[in-house]
Parts: C-alpha cells; sequence; structure tokens
C-alpha cells in the first residue's frame, strides 16, 4: 500500500528549506503531493501557476513528489488526494502555536488524516520565502536558499517589475 502525504503552501517561492522538507517527508512517505495554495489573501509575488511551475521544475527528476494546486480546505484536498497525512514544516518555536491550532482544527474535520511536523534543516531555520522576496528586491544575495532555476525567475520577476 501506498503511503501519500500532503505538503501544502504558497510556495512564494519555493526555497531549499521546502524542498529539504520534501526530501525528509520521502523518508517516511513513499509519495509527497505538493499542493501549491491558491491563496489570494497573502497576495502573492508570483501567481499560481508560476509557483505551480517552479515547483513541478525544482522535482522533474523525481517520480515520488507531484505538485497539484489548491483552494478550499485543505482537508478536501487531502482527501482528493487520497493523502493519509499532512506535513508541516516547523522554523521556530513561532510556528508551532499557529501549526498546532491548525492541525487541531484539521484533525476535528478529518480524524482520518494526521498532521506530522518536520522541523527545518539547522541552515534553513531562518529562511522565508517572504524574507528572500524583500532581500531580492533589495538586490540582496539569496543564491543560497534558492534551486538555480527559481533564483533565476526571482531574478527575472523582480527586473521585470521595476
Amino acid at each position: 500500500m501506498t503511503r501519500t502525504a500532503i505538503y501544502p503552501g504558497t510556495f512564494d517561492p519555493v526555497t531549499r528549506g521546502h524542498i529539504d522538507i520534501c526530501n525528509r517527508g520521502l523518508k517516511m512517505f513513499d509519495h509527497i503531493v505538493i499542493g501549491v495554495a491558491d491563496s489570494l489573501a497573502k497576495e502573492p509575488f508570483f501567481d499560481i501557476d508560476e509557483r505551480q511551475n517552479m515547483l513541478e521544475s525544482v522535482f522533474a527528476n523525481n517520480d515520488r513528489i507531484s505538485v497539484r494546486r489548491f483552494s478550499g480546505l485543505l482537508i478536501d484536498f487531502a482527501r482528493d488526494c487520497n493523502a493519509e497525512v499532512i506535513i508541516r514544516g516547523l522554523r521556530a518555536i513561532s510556528d508551532f502555536e499557529y501549526e498546532v491550532q491548525l492541525a487541531g482544527m484539521n484533525r476535528s474535520l478529518a480524524r482520518e488524516i494526521e498532521t506530522v511536523f518536520l522541523t527545518a534543516a539547522q541552515r534553513f531555520a531562518f529562511v522565508s520565502s517572504s524574507l528572500v522576496r524583500e532581500i531580492a528586491k533589495l538586490d540582496g544575495d539569496v543564491s543560497e536558499f534558492l534551486h538555480p532555476e527559481v533564483l533565476q525567475r526571482l531574478t527575472d520577476k523582480i527586473r521585470n517589475s521595476r
């Protein structure tokens, strides 16, 4: 039996921290569906097509990872993917309280779906997509935090938005 997990987020853009969580999740699960949230409330820098394309490019050589977009309730998406588990990454203790609230709510809505927390690798514990975007917009070097293709797309988008 295949154990499927979903890893949801906005991935605006996908960072090496996100990639690390996915790769480590593959040690526990047979298949991971990366759920790209169509979260207009967050006003993403990249549209959903761009975010999905970046993730598909980053994981193009890994047939155990697929990328799908979603909107609406996370648990509905999890059920649609036949996922038993939601993977959530934690960078700092400040993430924990919010993530526990989400996990509790998801559990009350779908008892059959568990949430697993993976802590960020030490070298990525301070990295967030929003910080990476902010530094890049100010012409800072974010190359160590992004896959080369993602870095190029971010650089191009910033250049074209000026």
